[in-house]
């Protein structure tokens, strides 16, 4: 007699199954079990999933382990980095507003905050990439925040947060950082007083350029503000990517000391290097604010810049990056490709790196040798081309 296959009864799927990662769902509606969940959920007081858009169960086990990880109360996840920013920028201004940027921002940031909010009636002014308590100056009656990114991811400038954060509670003001350099591994933002972090998990946590995810992180005393945002705008982000950005998670640490080894051994290198004025890396010694990168970070990731003694022309960048075998051409960094971009800063204070070419690299996960001796034959062509 052959055995019956209960493969597609209905019983084979009562029993629940046990996996590592945890399951995608992919769904608009969901059902409640009564019409009493019903009535909980029109008066917001259902403790379940309500619908697509109420972070589906992958989600919110991605927040969760977020706003472990950074040490926040509560963590949500936007469709990218930039989602995450203007997301989190509009929770927290209202029209007639001011806020703070530091001048090394993020681009995107800067251009969301000079043409979105301020059609909106919120202004914008600039502090130095170095600002420290210094910021006091800046403030006006109208500031509501102030917002870092330390480093920049240009010209690696480091912000005393510690600093900004005092006079910023002392004044009854929100620091939001951007802490996508260095992760949550490598810098706490909390720790030295902020109030909301910024992740653009595309990057090192995601770790493989496949995915567009950000998060924002609160803590307790904002995180109504920023909850009550997310839930009436009904964001939310795919589940796929939530998916992957916990399975990067796993590997955070082993990937992001690598590219710290590799991209302070490629960083040494480049300042031993007779075409090279100066390598910005916040881990060298030779770093303007190192004492401060010493103080408030425990590691470095695998993004730096550096510039040429003599200004390149067109020409000869071209031949030094189209020459290039391991770096590709592309925006963004933080995965397990080497990736490399060249141009002037966008800054509104006065700037040392006003019409210099700024080069960046993202050093990946290849053999950093390979990379060292690619970057040698780069600045062969740009040698035997000057002069």
């Amino acid at each position: 007699m052959r055995k019956k296959d209960n493969s597609k009864s209905p019983q084979a799927f009562q029993r629940p199954v046990r996996t590592i990662t945890p399951p995608i769902y992919k769904a608009s509606t969901v059902l409640f079990d009564s019409y009493e969940d019903l009535k909980k959920a029109d008066a917001g007081e259902y403790e379940g999933v309500t619908y697509g858009t109420d972070r589906l169960p992958t989600q919110r086990e991605f927040e969760n382990s977020m706003a472990a990880l950074e040490g926040g109360y509560c963590t949500r996840a936007f469709q990218s980095g930039i989602a995450a920013i203007s997301g989190a920028l509009l929770a927290f201004t209202k029209q007639g507003d001011h806020i703070l940027l530091c001048d090394n921002i993020y681009g995107p940031t800067r251009r969301f905050c000079t043409q979105i909010l301020r059609k909106f009636g919120v202004q914008t002014d600039f502090v130095p990439p170095t600002v420290g308590q210094d910021v006091e100056r800046y403030i006006k009656a109208e500031t509501r925040l102030i917002f870092l990114e330390s480093p920049g991811t240009g010209t690696l400038e480091i912000q005393d947060i510690r600093a900004v954060a005092e006079v910023a509670r002392r004044r009854g003001l929100i620091t939001i950082v951007d802490n996508t350099w260095a992760t949550p591994l490598y810098m706490n933002p909390f720790a030295l007083g902020a109030d909301v972090s910024i992740h653009a998990i595309s990057k090192y946590i995601a770790g493989y350029s496949d995915v567009l995810l950000g998060t924002a992180t609160a803590t307790e005393e904002h995180a109504d503000t920023l909850q009550t945002y997310y839930k009436t705008t009904e964001t939310f982000a795919p589940s796929e990517d939530c998916y992957l950005a916990l399975r990067g998670l796993q590997t955070l640490r082993v990937r992001l000391r690598h590219h710290e080894i590799s991209a302070l051994a490629i960083a040494k290198w480049l300042s031993e290097q007779d075409l090279v004025a100066e390598v910005l890396h916040p881990a060298l010694p030779s770093h303007p604010q190192h004492a401060l990168w010493l103080r408030d970070f425990t590691g470095s990731s695998g993004l730096f810049s550096f510039t040429l003694k003599a200004e390149p022309t067109k020409a000869q960048m071209s031949r030094f990056v189209n020459g290039l075998r391991h770096f590709g051409i592309g925006y963004s960094w933080g995965g397990f490709k080497s990736l490399i971009t060249a141009g002037f800063p966008t800054r509104t204070l006065p700037s040392g790196y006003a019409g210099r070419t700024i080069i960046r690299l993202s050093i990946g996960m290849e053999d950093t040798a390979e990379l060292i001796d690619d970057l040698g034959d780069g600045l062969s062509r740009l040698r035997s081309h000057t002069g």
